[in-house]
């Protein structure tokens, strides 16, 4: 039997990089995926299209999960469509890269709603659904080394990703007896549409600061969020995972 067969999942941010790996792997152990995204319509079909290509079944949900209504209303799509709700993958995430002194209110803002406060969005409209079920269930947050290890230019996207953690440790707490899992990883340099715009001399620097010497490749962090989804790692909750070369040790 496949490591996910029968279980449901919700990605948010699915439609490319690291959420669209995560949902393609995913389905490919057998989950059954709702593709979560907010303008990208298009390159969801595009996903759901290549899931269901392997065998896979999935569906595209538009949502800013940075919005409450609109968090509960996809979590509630997905609960109608597929009859419950297993494992959510929280990924949905943004940056407005400027220096403090520089940094105007609505970049702060926007960061912190699309990175932060979708996760208390999108929890929050999780939590009750799995209760109910009894069966317990997995909810991963997508954070980043720069919670870690912190970077200039990146305060607000620090702050929004170290609030995850901090997050999702007190919400293991709340909700282990209820045998629901939560876990956080922390991708570190990867390719994806916020790092494309890094100029080839930064990219070259940054391959320096990793001991294995390269950026990661988006099936890494992929692999990890099934095991985490899994009945393998039922004993696994509260923890902080880095998926990033060595550069946080």
């Amino acid at each position: 039997m496949a490591l996910l067969a029968g279980k449901v999942a919700v990605v948010t941010g699915a439609s490319r990089g690291i959420g669209r790996a995560i949902a393609e792997d995913l389905a490919t152990h057998g989950a059954k995926v709702v593709i979560n995204y907010n303008s990208s319509s298009a390159a969801a079909e595009e996903v759901v299209a290549a899931i269901q290509e392997n065998g896979g079944e999935a569906t595209a949900v538009q949502a800013d999960v940075s919005q409450f209504e609109a968090a509960q209303k996809l979590i509630k799509t997905a609960t109608d469509t597929y009859g419950q709700i297993d494992i959510l993958v929280n990924n949905a995430g943004t940056t407005r890269d400027t220096l403090l002194m520089m940094m105007k209110e609505d970049q702060w803002d926007t960061v912190i709603d699309t990175n932060l406060k979708s996760v208390f969005n999108c929890c929050k409209a999780a939590v009750r659904p799995m209760v109910r079920k009894k069966q317990g269930g997995r909810i991963i947050n997508i954070s980043s080394v720069v919670a870690l290890i912190g970077q200039g230019g990146q305060t607000n996207y620090a702050a929004s990703k170290a609030g995850i953690i901090g997050f999702s440790k007190s919400l293991a707490k709340e909700i282990g007896s209820r045998n629901i899992t939560v876990n956080v990883i922390t991708p570190g340099f990867f390719p994806t549409a916020l790092t494309e715009v890094l100029e080839d001399d930064v990219v070259s620097e940054s391959k320096k600061l990793i001991p294995l010497g390269r950026w990661g490749k988006l099936p890494e962090v992929a692999y990890l969020v099934s095991f985490l989804a899994s009945d393998k790692a039922a004993y696994i909750t509260g923890q902080v995972i880095s998926v990033d070369g060595g550069i946080a040790m």
